[in-house]
């Protein structure tokens, strides 16, 4: 596949370095001062996508929310193929998992083949911290991009406010003579924002006298992180919606029972707010692909993934539907496969793992600064990170496609000796793609490679058996998964799984909280680490969402910012337009 652009490749490394600059600027401002009349009418895409009128309420020209009795017309329509696409695990040189997304969507496209793509929501957090916008990149875009990236349809302010709204109801009952009888210290319900600020992280409240509350630690997590986040992710419909977000546990009673949004009687306001978040959000790539996007969980932190309804509703769509897990296989493929097709009854029929030459040289030890230049021996001791995330995939029985997301650093001997390791460690096929350059012309053979992994004989199993306990799914994932010889539940673990196990949860699945810059929980272990200790810190009962959330190592639900975030970058021109946005 990569020797048909060889005279392509070539091209580029014969340029000096100020052209591929200047390429790169033509083709963002190409975008920005094309898009508007580029874009197709979002009437018409749902029109041509196959949705009815009466199924979809407008956001503007370029945005629609579609209804959710769009299922109930297509109950009887056969389910197109499901391709979920993952990373290794994530490096400072760049993996372009979404722009991988959305380029296999083009070229599919190209192919006549019928796509949708359904993937998360960007979070404010990262677009004004450390990633920028999440919308693809180059020729490989979701759009209207400054729309998607900023207040999307107002869904993460409708999480953001339920779930506030639930805080402060659980405050009000307390100072207000406590009739549940809820004992302070056992609050386990934080508040929400959805602004990188570690400083929230650890707080007390409720200071300034009697009047203004009953003073007490508490904690803020980042808006993706919320239970109800992940609620909105995993409901059925509204209803289940609703029932999901009354049986959210804030507290321990003094009795010892738990104290729900329910006996609260806050849900139904809570369900109010979220009413319309819980329709999913129709958009498009730049060559006319529908795009599904929709909730906005981490994978770090939360269960990674796109909504239920969106995905339900690509399959009935049309023949493939491209949904991207968050960061490498061993976080959002990982929940996607065992806490999301569980609850949604979906089945995978192929994975995407996304790489690039650079990213898998600095895994093998090559400084940021050195990734442009050819090092064949840094690919041969980088792939293991690769081999690692390959075999978590056939982990769960799927054919892995491997794609490489070219760089113009990129040399024909690296890209061959890549793809002959990622065979040998077990790829389906691999496949280079330049989706960000060319679009979906550029990824034809990506799409092809995809298409026929479709069609392979598919063992797809959850890595446990339904019924297995907190402790087997923890062991198994820190084991199987992640390379880890023991895991270790520290004292307040232990505390946490006994209550785990009172609220009835001892065997739902399990969200694992922890770094992505690395297979263990260590971000300083990269590459392929094995034969450490996992250590389990503590445990979050999701009774709404279902699962419980394990804390390993110092992972934090409440990002920060660095000394150079991207905000940095954004201001409005003279005509109002956003700039600095990428």
């Amino acid at each position: 596949m990569y020797a048909g652009r060889v005279g392509y490749h070539q091209e580029r490394r014969a340029q000096p370095a100020g052209f591929f600059i200047e390429r790169l600027f033509a083709v963002l401002t190409g975008i920005s001062a094309t898009t508007d009349h580029r874009l197709i009418p979002i009437a018409d895409l749902a029109a041509r996508t196959g949705i009815l009128p009466d199924e979809f309420d407008l956001y503007g020209r370029y945005r629609a929310k579609l209804r959710l009795s769009l299922l109930g017309r297509l109950s009887d329509r056969p389910d197109g193929k499901l391709i979920i696409v993952t990373a290794i695990t994530p490096t400072k040189a760049g993996e372009g998992k979404t722009t991988t997304s959305v380029a296999l969507a083009e070229g599919m496209g190209r192919l006549g083949r019928h796509v949708a793509l359904c993937l998360r929501e960007p979070s404010m957090g990262p677009v004004f911290g450390i990633k920028g916008g999440g919308t693809g990149g180059g020729k490989a875009l979701l759009a209207p991009m400054e729309e998607i990236n900023l207040h999307f349809n107002g869904d993460f302010h409708a999480v953001t406010a339920a779930h506030n709204l639930l805080a402060a109801a659980l405050d009000a009952s307390i100072y207000n003579g406590n009739p549940l009888g809820i004992d302070p210290q056992s609050i386990t319900w934080p508040r929400t924002c959805d602004v990188n600020d570690r400083s929230l992280r650890y707080s007390v409240i409720g200071l300034g006298g009697k009047a203004h509350g009953i003073p007490r630690e508490s904690q803020t997590v980042i808006t993706a992180a919320s239970e109800v986040m992940a609620i909105l992710a995993l409901a059925a419909d509204l209803h289940d919606l609703r029932a999901r977000l009354g049986r959210i546990v804030v507290a321990t009673r003094q009795d010892g029972s738990p104290a729900t949004a329910d006996d609260l009687k806050v849900a139904g306001a809570m369900a109010v707010i979220m009413k319309d978040a819980i329709h999913p959000n129709l958009v498009q790539t730049l060559e006319g692909q529908p795009a599904l996007v929709h909730a906005g969980p981490f994978g770090n932190i939360a269960h990674a993934n796109n909504s239920i309804v969106a995905d339900r509703i690509g399959l009935k769509l049309a023949d493939y539907v491209i949904t991207e897990a968050g960061f490498g296989s061993d976080l959002g493929l990982q929940k996607f496969c065992d806490i999301v097709c569980r609850v949604g009854g979906i089945r995978p029929d192929a994975s995407v793992l996304v790489t690039t030459v650079r990213a898998i040289k600095s895994h093998g030890g090559v400084p940021f600064a050195q990734l442009g230049a050819e090092n064949l021996g840094a690919i041969r001791a980088g792939i293991g990170n690769l081999a690692a995330h390959i075999a978590i995939v056939r982990q769960y029985g799927l054919p892995c496609v491997v794609a490489v997301n070219r760089f113009p650093s990129d040399t024909r001997a690296e890209i061959e000796l890549l793809e002959r390791l990622a065979v040998d460690a077990g790829a389906h096929t691999v496949a280079a793609h330049n989706g960000f350059a060319e679009g979906g012309e550029g990824s034809v053979d990506l799409a092809e490679a995809v298409c026929a992994a479709c069609e392979q004989p598919n063992a797809f199993r959850p890595l446990t058996p339904a019924g297995a306990t907190i402790r087997e799914q923890i062991d198994a994932i820190a084991t199987k998964l992640y390379g880890a010889a023991d895991v270790d539940f520290l004292p307040q673990a232990t505390k946490d799984l006994e209550r785990v196990r009172a609220l009835g949860l001892e065997t739902a699945p399990v969200c694992m909280a922890k770094t992505h810059l690395s297979l263990s929980h260590d971000p300083t272990l990269r590459n392929r680490p094995t034969g450490f200790t996992l250590p389990i810190r503590g445990l979050v009962a999701s009774a709404g969402a279902g699962f419980v959330v394990a804390l390993c190592g110092e992972m934090q639900r409440m990002p920060g910012l660095g000394r150079t975030p991207a905000f940095m970058n954004l201001d409005i021109d003279a005509t109002g337009r956003t700039i600095g946005l990428f």
